[in-house]
C-alpha cells in the first residue's frame, strides 16, 4: 500500500528535463500545482492549480482528465505537506475509481478471443516534485520556457509561508 513515506520523487532537473522533451499539444504528463493563497509569483508552465482546499472536490473530474497521462506531479510550495497529501489522495481515489477498469500489465488474449490484449498501457507514474515550488523557481524561475508569470521580486528575500 502506497504511503506519503514512500511516494517517489522527482527533481527539478528530472521535470525539466521531462518538459523539456514533451514539445507536444497533447502532453504525456501533467503537473498538478496544490498551493492556495500562495500560489503566486509564478508557476510551472503548463501546470494545472488545484488548490488543496477545493482537491476532495475535484478529484474525480481531475482522475478523469488525466486518465490518459503517462506521468502526474504534484507540488506545492515545500512539497512538504499539500504536494504529498495531494498525491496520496490522488492515487488513491483513482485506484478506487479506475481501478476495476484498469487493464492487466502484459496479460495477454485468450485463444477464443477474450481477455486483455498484450499491449495494454503501462501505469500511470504519480511524483512528488522534491523541494516544491520554492526548489524550481530557485533554479528554473527566470526560465520562460519552464516558468510562467514568474515574479523575482517576491522571491529575492527567501520564501516565507
Amino acid at each position: 500500500m502506497t504511503t506519503i513515506s514512500n511516494l517517489r520523487r522527482l527533481s527539478a532537473a528530472e521535470l525539466s528535463k521531462l518538459l523539456l522533451a514533451e514539445q507536444s499539444n497533447d502532453p504525456t504528463i501533467a503537473v498538478i500545482d496544490v498551493r492556495d493563497d500562495d500560489h503566486i509569483g509564478g508557476h510551472i508552465k503548463g501546470s494545472m492549480n488545484v488548490p488543496s482546499r477545493t482537491l476532495d472536490a475535484m478529484l474525480p473530474t481531475l482522475i478523469r482528465k488525466l486518465r490518459n497521462k503517462k506521468t502526474v506531479v504534484f507540488h506545492c510550495a515545500l512539497s512538504q505537506q499539500r504536494g504529498p497529501s495531494a498525491a496520496l489522495r490522488y492515487l488513491r481515489e483513482r485506484e478506487r475509481i479506475l481501478g476495476g477498469e484498469q487493464p492487466l500489465q502484459g496479460a495477454t488474449t485468450t485463444k477464443d478471443g477474450e481477455g486483455q490484449t498484450s499491449k495494454e498501457p503501462s501505469e500511470q507514474e504519480v511524483y512528488i516534485l522534491d523541494r516544491g515550488f520554492v526548489g524550481w523557481q530557485e533554479i528554473y524561475g527566470r526560465d520562460e520556457r519552464l516558468t510562467e508569470a514568474y515574479r523575482k521580486e517576491l522571491w529575492e528575500d527567501g520564501y516565507w509561508g
